[in-house]
C-alpha cells in the first residue's frame, strides 16, 4: 500500500546480468498496462549485475521510456543494492553482517539471491506483491498486442479465494481452503527448454532420459522417472496463446516457471528463497511451499516465450551452465527429502494466522543435511558416464567433474545449511526493510 496516497503498490521485478534492452522495454509496457487496467502504482525494479557497458545501455533504455503516471522505475547496480542491503542488515541487528550480505549478494550467480533482493527492496518500497520476470524471455502476441501475465496476477493475487473465484475461468479448489487468500499466481513458458540441455536430447534420447531422471528421488520406479522426464523443463511446449484460461487451485509446481510468477507479500515476507550459487532450480522452493501448505493460487495460460542468449553457446557458457545443472541434480537429494515432508505436513505448515511456520521448514532443512550422500555419489557417477558417451566438450566436462567431486558434494549440503540460516534471519531483515527509505529511482 502506498503510504502516502493509499494506492496499491506492486513490484514488477527483473533481475539481469546480461544485455536485455528489448526485454526492459517490454516489461515497461507491462508496467504501464498494469496501471491503466488496475489502478495500481507499479515499481519497475531492475536489479542489474551486468558489466558497466551493458548497464549504461540499460540506463539509456530506461531513461528513454515515455513517462507513465504511476510507473516508477528503479535501476540499481550491485553497488546500490549492496548499500541498501548493508543498511537493512545493520538495522536488523544481525550479529554477523558480512556472511549474511554474502548470502544476499554473492559474487557468483544465484537465482534465489537475486529474487531475495527483489523481495527485500519491494518491502522497502511498500509493495504488496512481487511479479517476477526474466531477462531471457519475451511476451507472446495476440492480434498485434502483447499478452501480459500481470493481467491475471493483479486480478486475483491477495484476494480471498472466494472472491477470486469470480475472476477465473474455473475453480478446482477444496472448499476447506476457500477462506485463504490467493498467495501465488503464475504460468509457464513456450519455446526453448527452461534448462539448456536440449542438445543432449538431440544427440541421444536415451542419455537424455538417464541424465534428466537423476533429479528424481532415488527410490522412484522406472515408470515414475519416465513420466518425470517427459514433463521436465518443457513448460507449456509450443502451444500458442489464443484465449485466456485460468484456474483457481493449488498450483502444481510443474506447471509454472519463475520467469512468470507472482507472490503476495505474506509469502515472501515470511520465507526467502535458497541462496545457493551456480545452480538452477533452487528458486522454485516457494512454489513448492505454497502448494504443500494448501495456499490457494491461480494457474493461467499467458505463457512467456523463453529463449537462450548467445553466451550459453560459448565454451565458457557451456561449462558454467552444465555446472549449474549438475549442482541442481545434487541439491535434489536434500530438496526431495524436504518436499516430501512438506507435502506430508500440508496445512500444518501454517500457524493459526495462516502464516508459514518458518521453524518447521528450518527443521526439515537441517534434518536433510544429515542424509547419507551415497545417492549423490551415484548421481555424479551417472552424469560422468553419460557425458563421456556423448564425447567432445561433454567428455571434457565429465573430466572436470571428477576433479571437483568433493567440492560439489560439500557445496550441495552447505547450500542447505546457508538456506536455514537465511530463513532464521529473514523476519528481522524484512522488518528492517519495511522501515528503509529508498531514495532516487535510478542507479
Amino acid at each position: 500500500m502506498n503510504r502516502e496516497s493509499g494506492t496499491d503498490r506492486v513490484c514488477l521485478a527483473l533481475p539481469t546480468n546480461r544485455p536485455c534492452s528489448a526485454t526492459l522495454a517490454a516489461v515497461a509496457e507491462e508496467a504501464a498496462y498494469a496501471t491503466r487496467h488496475f489502478g495500481v502504482e507499479v515499481h519497475l525494479l531492475v536489479l542489474d549485475s551486468s558489466d558497466a557497458g551493458t548497464r549504461s545501455e540499460h540506463a539509456r533504455v530506461l531513461q528513454g521510456l515515455p513517462a507513465t503516471p504511476n510507473v516508477v522505475v528503479h535501476h540499481f547496480d550491485e553497488d546500490r543494492q549492496r548499500d541498501i542491503l548493508r543498511d537493512v542488515i545493520r538495522k536488523a541487528g544481525h550479529a554477523e553482517p558480512d556472511p549474511l550480505l554474502g548470502l544476499l549478494l554473492p559474487d557468483a550467480v544465484s537465482y534465489g539471491s537475486c529474487t531475495n533482493r527483489a523481495f527485500l527492496i519491494a518491502a522497502a518500497l511498500g509493495c504488496r506483491s512481487v511479479h517476477r520476470r526474466d531477462s531471457d524471455s519475451a511476451y507472446q502476441v495476440l492480434d498485434g498486442e502483447p499478452v501480459f501475465p500481470i493481467h491475471h496476477e493483479l486480478a486475483s493475487l491477495g484476494r480471498r479465494a472466494t472472491e477470486a473465484a469470480a475472476q477465473v475461468t474455473e475453480t478446482d479448489l477444496d472448499p476447506a481452503h476457500a477462506h485463504r487468500p490467493v498467495s501465488m499466481v503464475g504460468s509457464s513458458f513456450v519455446g526453448e527448454l527452461s534448462v539448456d540441455i536440449d542438445e543432449i536430447r538431440r544427440l541421444d534420447e536415451g542419455i537424455y532420459h538417464d541424465v534428466v531422471s537423476l533429479w528424481a528421488p532415488g527410490d522412484w520406479s522406472n515408470e515414475q522417472k519416465r513420466q518425470l522426464v517427459e514433463e521436465s523443463f518443457k513448460g507449456a511446449g509450443t502451444a500458442r496463446f489464443t484465449r485466456d484460461h485460468s484456474v483457481l487451485t493449488l498450483v502444481d509446481p510443474m506447471r509454472v516457471d519463475m520467469c512468470n510468477i507472482s507472490f503476495a507479500h505474506e509469502v515472501y515476507e515470511r520465507m526467502p528463497l535458497p541462496p545457493a550459487t551456480d545452480t538452477i532450480g533452487s528458486d522454485y522452493f516457494l512454489i513448492h511451499l505454497v502448494h504443500d501448505a494448501a495456499l490457494p493460487g491461480v494457474l493461467h495460460n499467458r505463457d512467456i516465450e523463453n529463449f537462450y542468449t548467445p553466451q550459453r553457446r560459448t565454451d565458457a557458457g557451456f561449462t558454467a551452465y552444465q555446472t549449474r545443472f549438475v549442482k541442481f541434480l545434487l541439491s535434489m537429494l536434500y530438496f526431495n527429502f524436504v518436499y516430501d515432508r512438506m507435502a506430508t505436513a500440508g496445512p500444518a505448515l501454517l500457524d493459526d494466522r495462516q502464516r508459514v511456520r518458518t521453524d518447521t521448514v528450518v527443521g526439515l532443512l537441517r534434518a536433510s543435511t544429515g542424509l547419507d550422500r551415497t545417492e549423490n555419489l551415484w548421481r555424479l557417477e551417472r552424469v560422468g558416464i553419460a557425458y563421456r558417451k556423448l564425447g567432445g566438450r561433454y567428455e571434457a566436462f565429465a573430466d572436470r567433474l571428477t576433479s571437483q567431486r568433493e567440492r560439489l558434494l560439500d557445496e550441495a549440503r552447505s547450500d542447505i545449511e546457508d538456506f536455514a540460516l537465511l530463513i532464521e534471519a529473514w523476519t528481522p531483515l524484512m522488518r528492517a526493510a519495511r522501515d528503509h527509505v529508498i531514495g532516487s529511482a535510478s542507479a
